[in-house]
């Protein structure tokens, strides 16, 4: 079956729900033609879709490889390592004690290459939150917030950060006029 008619055979699948025989026929049509990364590109968004990241990474790196002027590719590889990115600090976050310094620049990174991914600046706000540095949270809170306006839980970090923030400046306000 040549790659057209195994790309036609996926998009029935994608329309009747079953995202991985839709995988599995993309990867037909990348079998029959992998030179084409158009082929890559529908495979990789499928695979993201179905939460596999690792094949995802696979075939949007390939697509990018194939046809590294097309915008839409580059983007998408862009996205899915964002999201490997934000995996691989949740992984650090997790460890009994959390290895916050670690996780940082992983996030940060995952907010370079993504700057819609809420997850990332989510957890930069939560983290800098940890480590008490107010400032930094607030902005990535504020920034999270501006992503998903209605995330009960960022709104509660933003309110809670902006609150210790305040403080913290009432308090340097307090010594200053002490000082006086």
């Amino acid at each position: 079956m040549d790659g057209e008619s195994c790309v036609r055979k996926a998009y029935e699948f994608i329309l009747n729900s079953d995202f991985e025989q839709a995988i599995y026929w993309f990867e037909q049509a990348i079998a029959a033609e992998p030179l084409n990364a158009s082929y890559q590109h529908k495979c990789a968004v499928s695979c993201a879709r179905s939460g596999k990241w690792g094949k995802a990474h696979q075939y949007a790196k390939q697509a990018v490889e194939l046809d590294g002027n097309h915008p839409e590719y580059q983007y998408h590889l862009q996205t899915i390592e964002a999201r490997l990115l934000v995996a691989s600090a949740e992984l650090k976050l997790a460890e009994e004690p959390s290895h916050y310094e670690d996780a940082l620049p992983l996030l940060q990174q995952a907010a370079d290459l993504d700057p819609l991914s809420f997850e990332a600046f989510y957890l930069l706000a939560l983290t800098y939150s940890e480590m008490g540095r107010i400032e930094d949270s607030v902005i990535n809170a504020r920034e999270a917030l501006r992503l998903d306006p209605g995330h009960s839980a960022a709104r509660r970090l933003f309110a809670d950060v902006n609150r210790q923030r305040r403080m913290m400046r009432k308090r340097v306000i307090g010594k200053q006029q002490q000082k006086e």
